[in-house]
């Protein structure tokens, strides 16, 4: 009785903690945006720090000089638990007192990275039991890193009073600008536990009780857990997260893993808290390692939500290298321009994301080398994220590494102090940012009519038997993504959750990729919107599972084959799958002849119309099955492809796939706030983005290729007069005439170069 007794207190504090929004003192629009340098004083890497000699306060002051004469207006430091804390309660920060105080002497102001990856060695001793533990039973003993678990109280007490300790000292210096709180958040960093197969984090005693108490919130009484899980347990403390799979059910499986997504949203809010309790007032961020579409929840390092995280603190934003440590893992273009744009659209709320980490230099990774930073390369990354609503840019690192498998590696300027041309380049780019901060910071996207549904659950069907790559779900989203990209169609990427808000989505198409697990909620939402007037293609197997892995009696699931107007008859597999055009006199079908053939993967859903509702058959497969059919609902219409168009067109695009949506994009209306003339050509070198303030339009044109290129962008305008554009990266000014409410700017643009047109 006792224990139980104990169990539900807990679980009262569990699950009340952390409830209140984010953004409790911080004040929204901010009057500055950062473009820092990593620097913590001397040399060290990044979390470790330089011991303090004499010398120190006149070499540190040379380099923040330096970084302050490049152009930068920030310093990025940062504090490191074993360095800060050696002893239990006796704090030390004479790096981060010494840094802010010469920071301020150079008029630049100051962002703190916590660590707490690196734990004191006392910890470990202390909180024996507040090892990490991974799914095999193998406790972690901590070298450098990992730390211990903050599931255990003891550990938690001790990191959120390192937090409020620090935060103590950040706010007596009048030059300290705020916060990011983890650096590219997982349950476990910088530990490779390779004796351990495909670990998994973590299974220890404290973390299994709050899996607990997150059970316990969900289902509410032990017995429908049972239910949930078919299972037969007597009391809540034989409760424990799966550690492999069975045939019979995998609703366990997707418990936990939701409960990872959540544990880290709830541990990142948890710091937030830590520091609010001694600064109400500075920016507080976080910072992925890559934004959350490019991860799996199948990461045993325990994997992050963007959209979750961003609503925790202030801004979350996401590393950025796109030439890591190796050649043949370098960025195509569309993977940088991705990565932005889902940022940016985790923190729509938000009003903007952080660049928390840009790569400075080369890659390294032992004996692996990426091939070099260009100047280029840093006007391209730093001006794209500022197109896409950046409020921050952090340059990693000042200083090539100096130890570890990184060494030698990712260096804005030379070991020696020596400046490189890529510095000079990045410098320039941030005193132009610096010198048009009030605009840059007034300026809002233009407003995307078009959205892509970003589901987590969907990668979690077949639970531990899943016999497929973990990359379909990122590749049917990316299909999407290029396409409209390509053509300068402003999108955003939802969640899931968005769907199930029971709030009206102020778009007016949605695409609803990989749909093969979904919620009840999420599906009301899709009917609510189409109800409504909205458009809404979904691909293959709509909602076939539920969330607790279960298959739906008919497919589309819950509810929506009503909506849809269509069935499942069957379905079949293959690599590249072909539809036949088979109704010509569609606005969909526009432009396209039964000869032609757009294109899916891996499934072929054949459909059947429902006889009580009216819809069109607009392409079938080779055994005359239907393939892609069209139906009204309400004061909307419901698409359905039996197959994964979109997954198809990003690796291998057709030509009548983008016939058709660009008739898709016709049709539903969708407004382009500019042409180019380099709309449609795939793989296109030119990027074009818009930013808007109530007077002026910034328009963003970026050379990704070797070669110059000729420009011609169209946006339309309020009124036929004189503009005038002033170019802020060269300098130049030009005055345009616009036309039938049509402003027409054309330009010769450098490869590897970045022009930035104030339109007023």
């Amino acid at each position: 009785m006792v224990q139980k007794t104990v169990f539900v207190l807990f679980s009262l504090l569990f699950l009340t903690s952390g409830d209140l929004p984010a953004q409790d003192s911080w004040q929204r629009n901010p009057d500055f945006l950062p473009v820092s340098a990593w620097y913590s004083g001397g040399q060290a890497r990044a979390p470790m720090l330089s011991t303090i000699t004499p010398a120190s306060r006149r070499e540190w002051s040379r380099d923040l000089a330096q970084i302050k004469s490049l152009g930068f207006n920030t310093v990025r430091t940062w504090v490191e638990w074993a360095h800060c804390e050696p002893q239990p309660g006796e704090y030390r920060y004479d790096n981060l007192e010494l840094l802010c105080e010469l920071a301020q002497e150079h008029n630049l102001r100051v962002i703190i990275q916590m660590y707490i990856d690196s734990a004191p060695d006392w910890v470990a001793r202390r909180f024996p039991d507040g090892l990490f533990e991974a799914q095999s039973g193998d406790k972690v003993v901590p070298q450098s890193a990992p730390g211990c678990c903050t599931d255990h109280p003891g550990v938690r007490e001790a990191v959120m009073n390192f937090f409020t300790e620090t935060a103590r000292v950040a706010v007596r210096y009048p030059n300290f600008y705020g916060w990011d709180l983890w650096s590219e958040p997982h349950i476990i960093n910088w530990a490779y536990i390779n004796y351990v197969p495909n670990a998994t984090f973590c299974y220890c005693p404290h973390t299994m009780k709050a899996f607990q108490l997150w059970l316990l919130k969900k289902y509410g009484t032990l017995e429908a857990l049972n239910r949930a899980w078919y299972r037969n347990f007597t009391d809540w403390s034989e409760v424990s997260a799966p550690r492999f799979g069975t045939i019979l059910s995998y609703t366990d499986f997707i418990d936990w893993k939701n409960f990872i997504y959540a544990k880290l949203a709830k541990d990142l809010r948890l710091r937030y808290e830590a520091i609010r309790k001694a600064d109400p007032s500075h920016v507080v961020t976080s910072h992925a390692a890559v934004p959350s579409i490019f991860y799996s929840p199948y990461v045993g390092a325990g994997a992050t939500d963007d959209f979750l995280m961003a609503e925790q603190i202030d801004y979350y934003g996401t590393s950025l290298y796109p030439k890591h440590n190796h050649p043949r893992s370098h960025w195509e273009t569309w993977k940088f321009q991705v990565a932005v744009d889902f940022s940016r659209s985790a923190n729509k709320r938000n009003g903007g994301f952080y660049v928390g980490e840009l790569q400075a230099g080369k890659g390294t990774y032992g004996l692996n080398i990426g091939n070099p930073i260009t100047p280029g390369d840093h006007r391209l990354w730093m001006w794209s994220a500022i197109a896409k609503g950046a409020k921050a840019i952090n340059i990693y690192a000042y200083y090539p590494m100096s130890s570890g498998y990184e060494s030698g590696g990712y260096g804005l300027i030379n070991l020696d102090g020596s400046l490189t041309e890529r510095a000079i380049a990045a410098g320039k780019t941030a005193r132009t940012v610096t010198d048009n901060m009030e605009l840059l910071l007034e300026s809002r996207d233009v407003a995307a009519q078009v959205a892509v549904v970003y589901n987590p659950l969907a990668q979690m069907v077949g639970g531990e038997q899943r016999t497929v790559t973990g990359d379909m779900h990122l590749q049917s989203l990316l299909g999407y993504y290029r396409f409209l990209t390509e053509r300068n169609i402003p999108m955003d990427f939802i969640h899931r959750r968005d769907l199930e808000l029971n709030e009206p989505l102020p778009y007016k198409l949605i695409i609803v990729p990989y749909p093969l697990m979904f919620t009840q909620q999420a599906a009301d939402g899709l009917k609510r919107f189409i109800a409504d007037g909205g458009c809404v293609l979904s691909e293959a197997r709509l909602a076939w599972n539920d969330e607790r892995g279960f298959a739906a009696p008919a497919i589309p699931g819950m509810g929506l084959d009503q909506v849809f107007g269509v069935r499942e008859t069957s379905v079949r597999m293959g690599e590249r799958i072909a539809m036949s055009i088979a109704d010509t006199s569609h606005p969909l079908a526009a432009g396209l002849s039964q000869a032609d053939t757009l294109y899916g993967a891996n499934f072929a859903e054949s459909l059947e119309l429902l006889a009580d509702r009216p819809g069109t058959v607009l392409a079938t497969f080779a055994d005359g099955t239907a393939a892609l059919t069209v139906s009204p609902y309400g004061k909307g219409k419901g698409v359905t492809v039996g197959s994964f168009l979109g997954m198809a067109n990003h690796l291998q695009a057709a030509e009548s796939n983008n016939r058709f949506l660009e008739n898709l994009v016709g049709w539903t209306e969708i407004e382009r706030p500019l042409t180019t003339s380099h709309d449609g050509i795939a793989d296109s070198p030119i990027e074009v983005r818009m930013r808007q303030t109530s007077q002026r339009r910034i328009l963003f044109i970026l050379n990704f290729g070797q070669e110059e290129q000729e420009v011609s962008v169209v946006t339309e305008v309020d009124h036929d007069r004189n503009y005038r554009l002033q170019e802020l990266v060269g300098g130049r000014n030009q005055s345009l005439t616009a036309r039938d409410k049509s402003l027409t700017l054309q330009t010769s643009i450098a490869g590897r170069d970045a022009q930035v047109w104030i339109v007023e």
